[in-house]
């Protein structure tokens, strides 16, 4: 999955990003949302930086993942201008201010691997969204991006993994409504 999210071509990519973008601003999560994280993308993931300007426009505070020692991720501020340096696996995240946990945000924007009809991802095997997103009082919203191509049939999940609510791809929207009180739920394709 991962070479064959980065043998895109860059025309269709640029145009997927696009039609991502677009699809997320639509979202009504997306609009009620007072506190999102992005992501920087890497490896080939779908680029949502532009949702930044979109977001900072409407008064939304943006943040981006920060990893810190011993495998946990927090969140921090990006507001325009911040001033970025690159973590230990080369990927951009702001200096200084105050770091932010996952119960603090309302929506969570995931880059993933892959992704099934049941709200199931494969991320870059670190574990970093799952155990930031592990606290049970407050989740906030989680939706996966990624491109159509990306969709598998089934991915095995551990009893740790944290599933999305929905998935964002070029085509459109999955949503994943994956709760102990209907298994066997699936995601279903909207906005096509």
């Amino acid at each position: 999955m991962r070479r064959r999210r980065r043998a895109l071509p860059r025309l269709r990519r640029q145009v997927a990003n696009q039609a991502i973008v677009r699809r997320l601003t639509a979202l009504p999560a997306y609009r009620r949302a007072r506190t999102l994280a992005l992501y920087w993308p890497a490896d080939g993931e779908a680029d949502v930086r532009a949702l930044a300007v979109h977001a900072r426009a409407r008064g939304k505070r943006v943040y981006l993942p920060a990893v810190g020692h011993a495998g946990k991720m927090h969140f921090a501020p990006w507001p325009r201008g911040a001033r970025l340096r690159r973590n230990r696996y080369g990927i951009p995240e702001p200096v200084g201010g105050r770091r932010a946990s996952a119960a603090l945000l309302d929506l969570v924007l995931m880059p993933l691997v892959a992704f099934d009809r049941q709200g199931n991802r494969l991320g870059m095997g670190g574990g970093y969204y799952d155990r930031a997103l592990a606290a049970r009082r407050r989740r906030p919203m989680r939706i996966g991006v990624a491109f159509a191509l990306q969709e598998a049939a089934a991915i095995p999940a551990q009893p740790w993994d944290v599933p999305v609510e929905a998935v964002i791809t070029e085509h459109g929207r999955r949503a994943c409504r994956r709760t102990r009180a209907i298994p066997g739920s699936t995601c279903q394709g909207a906005g096509r």
